[in-house]
């Protein structure tokens, strides 16, 4: 599951390309926040969500592995982790996140290792 959690499922709905900037995302049991930005890299595929006030301003790193469905008629991404395992999962750091294999391979095995919701 680990190598599948950095890239989208073929059921997603997900179009590579697509611009998701600014998508509403939903986790299991409400709203997170919005997409600031986003990857569709190969291995690498990823959202970054900018939380807002929910857990002040900070961002969560999502892999493409964890979006269950791609809605873009309503600019909505759904999640199939609960707000709790995503505002507990490693911190968002913006400057490493980018060729870090450590900080990869953390947030890679958080969510891969994690049952979905």
């Amino acid at each position: 599951m680990t190598a599948n959690v950095w890239g989208y499922r073929e059921t997603s709905g997900h179009l590579a390309g697509a611009d998701l900037t600014g998508y509403k995302v939903e986790a299991t049991d409400g709203s997170i926040g919005k997409v600031d930005k986003h990857s569709d890299d190969v291995g690498s595929a990823y959202i970054v969500v900018d939380t807002g006030p929910w857990i002040f301003g900070k961002e969560v790193l999502l892999p493409a592995g964890t979006v269950s469905r791609v809605d873009p008629d309503d600019k909505k991404i759904f999640v199939d982790r609960t707000k709790e395992q995503i505002k507990n999962a490693p911190e968002f750091d913006k400057d490493k996140h980018l060729g870090n294999a450590e900080y990869h391979n953390q947030v890679g095995g958080y969510y891969g290792g994690q049952h979905r919701a």
